[in-house]
């Protein structure tokens, strides 16, 4: 394999260091590092099929947090729960040095295990993750009302839009309504006290975000976060939505290849 294969895409495996976590994996022979991924609220690990395609010689790894998708069966976590997955799944990727990409609340799972385990980690990426601590986003969802699997469906029609929800059929929206319970957990999680503090982190830290959207909030986030800790660097990913992931797949890769270069360079 050559490095400029780009070999397929995540596909899940039979077991993995968290027994119950549904956990995808893109092996390759010889990888030059691994990229572990975590997604965000309302999430799955298949969303960073896009990604991955995108990536080049680097083994990649993804999975369904507890409470979502294939891990519902692990039960709602909070991100106490979610961080000692990470380190776990961190801890079984040996293969060259490991960069964790965080989308939104999956980057505050990937700074916690960073903070848990600064030695098994050689970076972390987080794109939009919430600082409601540091500087609270006006307008930001908190959990409302009692059905989680109505919130489900509130939360994607806001967060992604109306359109896209009415383009999913109806098994689509139950699958996102049945992880309801696993979203308001995330959401409660940013209304609690702060989990840790971004000045402690011994690890390099990209912050990204998108230039659409909530723009202005995550420039002053990032900038606050630069503040705090001289390890954090802020880059912008011009007209990115939220689900760059998904929207901005080669801006995102590009972005993730020089933080794995960097890792490689400092291993």
């Amino acid at each position: 394999m050559t490095r400029t294969d780009r070999p397929g895409t995540l596909h899940f495996v039979a077991d993995g260091p968290v027994a119950g976590l549904a956990l995808a994996r893109r092996p390759l022979e010889l990888p030059r590092a691994t990229l572990v991924c975590v997604h965000g609220a309302l999430d799955r690990a298949a969303s960073f099929a896009r990604l991955t395609r995108r990536l080049r010689d680097v083994e990649v790894v993804a999975y369904d947090r507890r409470g979502y998708q294939g891990s519902r069966n692990l039960g709602v976590g909070d991100l106490a729960d979610h961080v000692e997955d990470l380190v776990r799944v961190v801890a079984a990727a040996t293969r060259g040095p490991v960069v964790v990409l965080g989308h939104s609340f999956g980057g505050l799972v990937a700074m916690g295990a960073a903070l848990r385990a600064p030695e098994s980690i050689a970076a972390v990426v987080a794109y939009e993750s919430p600082f409601p601590w540091l500087v609270r986003r006006p307008g930001a969802p908190t959990p409302a009302g009692d059905d989680p699997r109505l919130e489900a469906e509130r939360f994607f029609r806001r967060v992604v839009s109306d359109a896209a929800w009415e383009r999913l059929n109806e098994r689509q929206r139950d699958s996102r309504r049945a992880d309801g319970p696993a979203l308001r957990a995330d959401l409660t999680a940013l209304t609690g006290p702060r989990p840790f503090d971004p000045a402690d982190l011994a690890v390099p830290v990209v912050y990204a975000f998108g230039g659409a959207g909530h723009a202005a909030h995550y420039r002053t986030l990032a900038r606050a976060l630069e503040d705090v800790n001289p390890l954090v660097r802020a880059v912008e990913i011009p007209g990115a939505v939220h689900g760059a992931h998904l929207s901005s797949p080669d801006e995102l890769a590009a972005l993730v290849e020089t933080a794995l270069e960097d890792a490689c360079a400092s291993a």
